[in-house]
């Protein structure tokens, strides 16, 4: 299992949402298997995606994809920041 954190930022968050959730099916297809999306707390259109995924492989091979290029070009994306992450240790307080 693998955890990615995409910080980018979108010109209308609106707009992204929409290609977001109508993706939700390609994601889960391709390995995601949950998903938070955060917002900077000064930049309503300073996105933080973080999910887990089936495995690292696979949310790399969804996320370099030329299709999800293209999304990202159709949905005003600006220099995604990937980060791929292996879990050690969570718990809850």
């Amino acid at each position: 299992m693998g955890h990615v954190l995409i910080i980018h930022e979108v010109e209308d968050y609106q707009a992204w949402k929409l290609i977001f959730d109508d993706a939700a099916v390609i994601r889960k297809n391709a390995g995601e298997l949950s998903y938070q999306v955060l917002k900077y707390d000064n930049n309503t259109n300073k996105i933080v995606h973080f999910s887990k995924w089936t495995s690292i492989a696979n949310a790399k091979a969804f996320f370099e994809s030329d299709k999800l290029v293209e999304i990202r070009k159709q949905t005003g994306v600006k220099s995604p920041e990937f980060v791929y992450l292996e879990l050690l240790e969570e718990g809850l307080l």
